[in-house]
């Protein structure tokens, strides 16, 4: 079963970036679709971006495209997020997750979850 714990999160200004890692450990991290989801205060937890297990296919929501990008290093078993021009509206928790469906935008297709890392954006 896999364990997964991110890291990274913080305090950013508007505009400003910041890099979350998520590490994977207990499983064959190269095996799964590696994807990012957030929550804020009050709201459904949503899609960020995903990766495939080779890193050939990826895919966003498209408020973060342009801004953000997913990347992995299975060697080291981790996936990152980096995010760039951030907005007060990117402010919500982030949850690392992984999962077998290519493409998969929904919570519930990834079997596997970090406790997630808090990103808040100031004006």
């Amino acid at each position: 079963q896999a364990q997964l714990v991110e890291s990274g999160g913080g305090v950013a200004q508007t505009g400003a970036s910041l890099r979350l890692s998520c590490v994977a450990s207990g499983e064959t991290f190269s095996r799964h679709v590696m994807g990012w989801f957030r929550q804020a205060p009050g709201k459904e937890r949503e899609f960020v971006a995903a990766i495939t297990r080779n890193g050939f296919s990826i895919n966003y929501h498209e408020s973060v495209k342009g801004r953000f990008t997913i990347s992995r290093d299975n060697a080291k078993d981790t996936v990152y997020l980096q995010m760039n021009s951030l907005k007060p509206t990117d402010t919500a928790v982030y949850y690392c997750a992984a999962g077998d469906l290519v493409g998969s935008t929904f919570v519930a297709d990834y079997a596997y979850w970090g406790q997630g890392t808090q990103v808040t954006v100031s004006t």
